[in-house]
């Protein structure tokens, strides 16, 4: 098997794959979650100012999905085939919000009647909740495990999906990614909205701890096999250790009112609980829960290793292209928010 700095493809493409979903999830994770707080700003102007936050970057930020998904199928495009065709019903309804979520961006203000923008509200606010609760639902699903056959093919009901764990991880990524929005608008914002989302955020920090420390407790307890390569390579604890202190340090930051590092904080969460994840699943990427010798995994699902080799080189050079494009976007945009006649 060909390797490159002493790693095989198929695990340089786990890690691409893994790299790419984590940038996403930091990114578009923070406008998710100010879309969820969206309804709890009352004044039209706060409403404005919350969405003028997101506005030039939210699109920019779905652009790590499209790479995200491209890069799976292809480098794993049995993963690609069996994971949308056994989770069709969640991925349609993650589509079908995505779209909302973009209309009510746009639709907004092209009308002043109240209605009509109440209505896009809601309509965003939802979209938002849902996006992020649907990405947890998959991943939960995907730590779980799922009814796969001999053929890799998906043998039981969609409505499995929709069991006790999933939901768990599904609000416990809702919470995370609701803090790490109000993280994010407290760097846009001043006066009054400031003052509000100072409140919010404390909400939600609590939020997110209780969320993450039941659905930690329920893993532990009900699926332990996730827990196996901790136990057997000590030396890995050092990853749930650093979740852990990143996780304790945002409530110390947020009463210091250090909102910036407190978004460092928030991002290097994500990140750091994706990397748990990964490691509790390497080299497997879906369990049978029918029989571990149908587990599809970075071997057996990966393409040739001539394809993997050229898209290796190919991503090297697109992705870094994207991040600095993405940099470039959020340097011409950084500071607070200040609206005008081009606002949302």
């Amino acid at each position: 098997m060909e390797t490159f700095l002493g790693i095989d493809y198929p695990t340089w493409w786990f890690l691409l794959v893994g790299g790419v979903f984590s940038g996403y999830a930091i990114l578009d994770g923070f406008d998710l979650g100010a879309g969820a707080w969206h309804l709890f700003f009352k004044k039209e102007e706060s409403r404005r100012i919350a969405l003028n936050a997101v506005g030039p970057v939210w699109d920019g930020n779905e652009v790590w999905l499209v790479i995200g998904g491209g890069a799976l199928f292809a480098g794993f495009p049995e993963v690609y085939a069996t994971m949308f065709s056994a989770m069709y019903i969640p991925f349609m309804l993650f589509l079908a919000f995505l779209i909302f979520r973009a209309v009510s961006i746009e639709f907004r203000s092209k009308e002043k009647m109240l209605w009509w923008r109440r209505m896009w509200d809601t309509s965003y606010s939802i979209a938002s909740v849902m996006l992020a609760f649907l990405l947890g639902v998959v991943l939960g699903n995907v730590l779980q495990g799922a009814a796969i056959g001999s053929d890799m093919e998906f043998q039981g009901s969609w409505l499995e999906f929709i069991n006790p764990y999933a939901i768990m991880v599904g609000v416990t990524t809702l919470a995370l990614f609701m803090m790490h929005g109000a993280i994010y608008l407290l760097l846009k914002t001043e006066g009054r909205l400031f003052a509000k989302l100072t409140i919010l955020l404390r909400r939600g920090i609590i939020f997110f701890i209780i969320a993450f420390a039941v659905t930690t407790l329920y893993t532990l307890i009900y699926i332990p096999h996730l827990s196996d390569d901790f136990k057997s390579s000590p030396e890995l604890f050092i990853f749930p250790v650093l979740a852990f202190l990143s996780i304790a340090n945002l409530p110390r930051l947020a009463s210091k009112r250090k909102y910036r590092l407190a978004f460092v904080f928030s991002s290097l969460t994500v990140s750091l609980l994706l990397s748990l994840v990964a490691i509790e699943l390497y080299p497997v990427l879906i369990i049978s829960t029918l029989d571990e010798a149908y587990n599809i995994t970075v071997y057996n699902a990966a393409s040739s290793e001539k394809s993997l080799g050229i898209m290796l080189l190919i991503a090297a050079i697109g992705v870094p292209l994207v991040a600095a494009y993405t940099f470039f976007v959020y340097k011409t945009f950084s500071g607070k928010v200040e609206l005008d006649e081009t606002s949302y």
